[in-house]
């Protein structure tokens, strides 16, 4: 073989080696950036242990729910219409706890201790699970006779499990399984728009 036969042949060679090595610490570049770029994520652990989260309420309307996650467990945020608010107190007779007196710091922060349950009448922030065995009430916003409901029926909502009901402020009614009302967790409004849950410093 000639002398420029094996340069070439040493050239393309190393031409190989080259682009394995180069290949190689590719990966190895990705491998550690993705640890890297993690370390930005909001922390699940952090979530779990009850980091607040800040949830835009502009977009919800008059009538409608959004579900968020805190602490592991749904967090609903309801606009409660006109109609639904002046319901509120006459449904009292029939509530097993109309003024959140049962386990006040647990359940029902000072400034929620209302008839609307909640710092804004028109919004309710309410943990969505039954206080009876941990399940996850069903909405029943609309009013009037149902399956399971009472002719008179404001809104509200209905425990599939056991047949718990609470009213539009999570306040249980009498004579059902749940000993409880809803739990109101901590939280403050940032703005008209915006909603911090797990933290109520400016409340």
């Amino acid at each position: 073989m000639s002398d420029a036969a094996l340069e070439q042949g040493f050239d393309q060679e190393r031409r190989t080696w080259i682009a394995i090595t180069c290949g190689a610490g590719a990966v190895g570049g990705a491998a550690v950036a993705v640890p890297f770029v993690s370390t930005f994520a909001p922390s699940e652990r952090a979530r779990a242990a009850g980091a607040p989260v800040q949830v835009d309420i502009g977009g919800i309307q008059p009538g409608e729910k959004l579900t968020v996650e805190w602490r592991g467990k749904p967090v609903w945020i309801i606009r409660r219409t006109k109609a639904q608010l002046d319901a509120l107190p006459k449904i009292d007779p029939q509530l097993a706890d109309p003024q959140s007196q049962r386990k006040p710091d647990e359940l029902t922060p000072a400034y929620a201790r209302n008839i609307h349950r909640s710092i804004k009448p028109e919004f309710f922030v309410g943990v969505g699970i039954c206080s009876h065995l941990g399940c996850s009430p069903s909405d029943k916003f609309t009013p009037g006779a149902q399956p399971s409901l009472p002719d008179d029926w404001a809104g509200g909502f209905l425990c599939p499990c056991h047949g718990s009901t609470f009213d539009m402020a999570g306040r249980v009614f009498k004579n059902k399984p749940a000993p409880d009302n809803l739990e109101v967790p901590p939280h403050m409004f940032l703005s008209d728009t915006s909603l911090l849950i797990g933290e109520d410093k400016k409340a």
